[in-house]
């Protein structure tokens, strides 16, 4: 289901009372060793959700999260993001940040004393409890991310994500501060940019006041180790195609078994992985 078919209560960007919304987009990136907060102009919330992101393009944040309902919780300070320039970190004059691998090969590879430097400064004021906030590496030799982990990481106080380039990162950093590794799927990005915005974008719509009909959370694809059944809506018939009577029926019990039924169908045929792994079989 779309969420953007949501009501979810919230006044939209720019409303009355509210100050002027900054166009995150015109803000420029520059080599500094404090974060760059997105949210400076949004409503603070005590105990709010933070994401905070080491890249070395934060010019590509907030991107699509100001969008829609992420956008939304953002100016209503339900959630907050800081991006930290890694280049700011670098080393010398030209702040390099990578180095050739050791042992030969393609390539390059984030230094462990950058790196290190960057972790460091966004732990500043966050739990080191890594079940309280955790911290992780966009890297495809991760564990997949799935809505089980969207839903841990909405439970925490927040997240610290790191954005790999190039080969990836020296192992010995990554070791030292206990970074968790995840994975958006198996293929292979530039960069860990695109796979942090779908990481947040699947966690930040979990957050408490983020939907308006937390219903819809329990019911879509994934919620419950399922796929979500198919929709429909007006008008009744379309292209030959009718709405399934079932669903004009007004029979909320037949309806329920319906949409049951169809779940468990598109996931056997689409998904046997899931399936199997929901049946025992």
């Amino acid at each position: 289901m779309s969420d953007e078919h949501i009501k979810d209560g919230l006044p939209p960007a720019g409303a009355e009372g509210e100050g002027p919304k900054r166009s995150h987009g015109r803000l420029s990136a520059r080599p500094v060793l404090r974060p760059r907060d997105l949210f400076d102009d949004a409503r603070a919330v005590r105990g709010a959700w933070q994401a905070r992101v080491i890249t070395l393009f934060p010019q590509a944040f907030p991107g699509v999260l100001e969008q829609s309902l992420t956008g939304k919780a953002m100016d209503l300070g339900l959630w907050r993001l800081e991006t930290y320039d890694l280049r700011g970190f670098g080393i010398g004059k030209h702040r390099n940040v990578d180095d050739t691998p050791a042992g030969g090969g393609a390539g390059m590879v984030l230094r462990a004393d950058v790196v290190d430097a960057a972790l460091n400064a966004a732990s500043a004021g966050a739990s080191l409890d890594r079940a309280r906030w955790p911290v992780i590496y966009l890297s495809p030799r991760g564990r997949p991310f799935d809505q089980a982990m969207a839903r841990r990481f909405a439970a925490c106080e927040g997240i610290t994500m790191l954005c790999g380039r190039f080969e990836g990162v020296d192992q010995r950093v990554l070791d030292h501060h206990a970074v968790e590794e995840v994975s958006l799927g198996d293929f292979v990005l530039t960069g860990g940019e695109i796979a942090a915005q779908a990481i947040l974008d699947a966690t930040v719509r979990l957050l408490p006041g983020v939907l308006g009909n937390a219903e819809s959370i329990e019911e879509e694809s994934h919620s419950n180790g399922l796929l979500e059944h198919p929709h429909y809506t007006r008008p009744p018939e379309w292209e030959g195609r009718a709405i399934p009577p079932v669903l004009l029926s007004g029979d909320h019990a037949k309806i329920a078994k319906w949409r049951r039924a169809e779940a468990e169908r598109l996931t056997a045929e689409r998904r046997p992985d899931l399936w199997a792994r929901k049946t025992g079989a």
